[in-house]
């Protein structure tokens, strides 16, 4: 058996005895963790709240934790989880090379888990544990080919002082193909932009290093006028929008965001001419929390459930935002 298959089987496994541990438990007694790596940023504000609601639905009790993307604070949420005899676990990890040791304490434990977000893995990228996140990938596409029409009818295409800047965070497992399907469809549809004037900035999933790393190559290249940007989170590419605006470079900038969460209060506060926030990939931050705790709920239950659940995303702009967005463009 190679090793791949041999992790899917052991995965499997660690599943199947998660659950069997915990099959007992009645709806007065459900008590579910949410630890979740960034608690203060608004996507896991908003997740946490639709995990919750989903839960106490059930008749539980949902218990937030902000891990403030410390390795030693998560740990210890882990820890206080299985010492308060949590009937499960949702998680988007800060750190992906605790996985193992997070798989370790909850299987001696015999509490259930499931990932958001950011899936808990093996080094070779295999998944340890259910994980309910974004399709990463395709959505990055949606990014990279709005981003390209919009470069194609604004004749920006083969210009020496267009420059298309990638936020990336290359540590984080989930973002990887996000800035892979930006890239991949961006050149595929505008083969005669320059791969000389592709640029990135790795950052942190925040909107302070975000700034920081964007502001970092507009200043490394003056010859740049006229920026493109899209990225692995919303955090990121608003950081890009302030970079751009303190360089005085965001009047011809088109920014596109990853999550629409932070884009909208953009367009809300600003209008459509007073940001460089052009448009956003949205995904439903209460599809993902609400859809982990139903994975975890089908684990306590004892059932067998996929070890992948994809959220779709639409690219939403200032004319359409509202309207696809609902509630959550408030």
């Amino acid at each position: 058996m190679n090793k791949k298959v041999m992790s899917v089987v052991l995965a499997a496994a660690t599943v199947a005895g998660l659950a069997a541990g915990s099959m007992t438990v009645s709806a007065e007694d459900l008590v579910v963790y949410g630890i979740y790596k960034a608690g203060d940023q608004t996507w896991f504000i908003d997740e946490g709240a639709a995990a919750q609601k989903a839960v106490e639905e059930a008749g539980g009790e949902f218990i937030y934790v902000d891990a403030k993307m410390n390795p030693e604070e998560y740990l210890k949420a882990i820890d206080n989880a299985i010492a308060n005899k949590a009937s499960g676990i949702v998680t988007c990890i800060p750190d992906q090379t605790l996985s193992q040791a997070t798989i370790d304490k909850v299987e001696e434990a015999g509490i259930p888990i499931v990932a958001a977000d950011d899936a808990l893995q093996d080094d070779e990228g295999n998944k340890l544990a259910p994980w309910v996140g974004i399709n990463a990938y395709v959505i990055g596409e949606a990014n990279g080919e709005w981003l390209a029409n919009y470069a194609k009818e604004n004749d920006l295409v083969g210009k020496e002082e267009v420059g298309l800047l990638i936020m990336t965070m290359d540590t984080v497992s989930s973002c990887v193909p996000r800035a892979e399907g930006e890239y991949d469809k961006f050149t595929e549809l505008c083969p005669d932009f320059s791969t000389d004037n592709i640029f990135y900035a790795d950052y942190d999933g925040t909107t302070d290093k975000g700034n920081t790393a964007a502001a970092a190559v507009i200043t490394a290249n003056p010859q740049i006028t006229t920026w493109l940007v899209t990225g692995a989170n919303e955090e990121g590419t608003i950081g890009a929008c302030r970079a751009l605006e303190t360089a005085g470079l965001d009047a011809n900038a088109c920014v596109v965001g990853l999550g629409a969460y932070m884009a909208k209060d953009e367009w809300n506060d600003k209008g459509a001419d007073g940001t460089c926030m052009k448009a956003s990939a949205y995904f439903s931050s209460e599809s993902v929390g609400a859809g982990s705790v139903e994975v975890l709920q089908k684990l306590i239950a004892g059932e067998e459930v996929e070890m992948e659940t994809a959220v779709d995303a639409v690219v939403v702009t200032p004319e359409n935002y509202k309207e696809v967005m609902g509630s959550y463009a408030e």
